[in-house]
């Protein structure tokens, strides 16, 4: 599924993606850096997606990926009917500077 790395093996990759894209669709925006931005973006798409179809084996798939009960929720009653009319583009990156540690590119990645 992820073509970058982002310096990790496979399963702390999808952990990691995971936790991330949980914590996008709880907290509606996060901050983080450009290459897990772009991997997490169509993962989003894909979960908001689910919560338009709106029925049992989309909130399956759904609650197999996601970490939190709530979240999935939150995903199909409130997120998925905001976007029932927009045929993608829910989430949207906006650059905000670089990190002092390492000078990597920071962004804010949150739903449209």
């Amino acid at each position: 599924m992820p073509y970058r790395k982002l310096g990790r093996n496979m399963g702390h990759r999808r952990a990691l993606l995971r936790n991330i894209v949980t914590s996008l669709l709880m907290h509606g925006k996060i901050e983080t850096t450009e290459a897990r931005a772009k991997e997490i973006n169509a993962i989003a798409e894909k979960m908001i997606t689910l919560g338009k179809r709106n029925d049992l084996p989309a909130r399956r798939q759904a609650l197999s990926y996601l970490l939190d009960e709530d979240v999935v929720r939150d995903l199909f009653d409130r997120i998925g009917p905001r976007y029932a009319d927009r045929q993608g583009g829910y989430t949207r990156i906006l650059k905000i500077g670089f990190r002092r540690g390492d000078a990597a590119q920071m962004v804010v990645v949150e739903l449209v």
